[in-house]
């Protein structure tokens, strides 16, 4: 929406529990981008055949899509505000290299340990987290500015407790969950990331909590106005992402036993991409976390489809820069259309 939104339309989408119009044409694009990643697996299905239908394929895609899909559900929430939160992958390396340092220190094995090592990594994460809402709440610092700033510091000093070096995790209990584990023949990172992106739907689309945000995305004034705490609620949006990263973090350890200080310099691009692709509108005020998760599996199926038929994989950034771009295209195309909807519906209840 923009600034013209009233404070009647910010409190008839906080009472609209069917789902305003903004969040039905987020679900109307999430439908769009379902269809081409449907596209998408036909083609592969077609051309890579059994390799690419292989239920060992999938369950790697799964296993490469879990880490991000837990920043996905916070990067969700900061895109609905109008935010924008560049620094998740180095707050991910940061709290993995806290964990991991700490985890060495304490003997590097058993549950006690690891316990530690999770709540380490949740806390880095989160305190990262809480400092970009301040700043960005508070502070009154653009998102833009703060989190590329907090994007070079959480490196920085990643860099600074590591020494430049990767730090190997000797807590076999925590490696082995994240490398065997497997409930119900499904592998338990995925299978745990599954559970986070539900949890993090259900609070969006059902909660007081969501209907905020996306109120908070459509207009900051005219959601005060209706007596929304806006500065809070950007602080606790914020905290919740980097408290993602954090688990994310512990998440990566699990997958790799091994911190990767240098390997994440694209996540935050790859998780924003994900959720615009999906239908968040990088304006703010509606998308849908069915639609994120949608826009993660479009890399990586292109990324293991090329890899089976033998396509260069760099190929798989011109594809999903073509779908981002087109994308976007879309969301601008439905919101200008539903802007002049409104207006002519505005203007034809004051001629009445």
């Amino acid at each position: 929406m923009t600034t013209a939104t009233t404070t009647a339309d910010v409190r008839t989408e906080l009472d609209d529990d069917s789902g305003t119009v903004w969040q039905r044409l987020a679900r109307t694009q999430a439908v769009w981008i379902l269809g081409v990643l449907v596209l998408i697996v036909a083609f592969f299905s077609i051309v890579g055949g059994r390799r690419f239908l292989s239920a060992n394929n999938f369950s790697l895609i799964s296993q490469n899509l879990a880490v991000l899909a837990v920043l996905g559900v916070g990067m969700t929430f900061v895109i609905i505000t109008s935010g924008i939160d560049l620094s998740i992958g180095s707050v991910l390396v940061f709290a993995s290299v806290i964990s991991a340092k700490l985890m060495s220190a304490m003997g590097g094995d058993g549950a006690g340990v690891v316990v530690v090592g999770i709540l380490a990594a949740i806390v880095a994460g989160a305190a990262w987290g809480w400092l970009n809402g301040f700043l960005i709440a508070m502070a009154k610092i653009p998102a833009l500015i703060v989190t590329l700033g907090t994007l070079s510091a959480a490196l920085g000093l990643a860099y600074v407790l590591s020494k430049g070096v990767n730090i190997a995790v000797d807590a076999t209990s925590l490696t082995d969950f994240g490398i065997y584990t497997r409930i119900a023949g499904v592998p338990a990172l995925p299978l745990l990331a599954l559970v986070i992106v539900v949890i993090g739907g259900i609070a969006l689309h059902r909660t007081r909590f969501g209907r905020h945000t996306y109120a908070i995305g459509s207009n900051q004034e005219a959601a005060r106005r209706v007596g929304i705490r806006v500065n809070r609620h950007l602080m606790w949006v914020y905290l919740l992402t980097g408290l993602l990263a954090g688990v994310g973090a512990v998440m990566y350890l699990a997958q790799f036993g091994t911190t990767t200080i240098g390997g994440q310099s694209l996540t935050n691009l790859n998780v924003i991409a994900a959720v615009v692709i999906g239908g968040t509108s990088i304006f703010g005020g509606y998308g849908s976390m069915f639609g994120t998760v949608v826009g993660l599996f479009i890399p990586a199926v292109l990324q293991s489809g090329f890899v089976i038929i033998g396509v260069d994989p760099f190929w798989q950034g011109v594809a999903v820069g073509a779908v981002l771009i087109a994308a976007v295209y879309v969301d601008q195309s439905r919101r200008a259309a539903a802007q002049r909807g409104a207006k002519s519906t505005r203007k034809g209840r004051h001629n009445v």
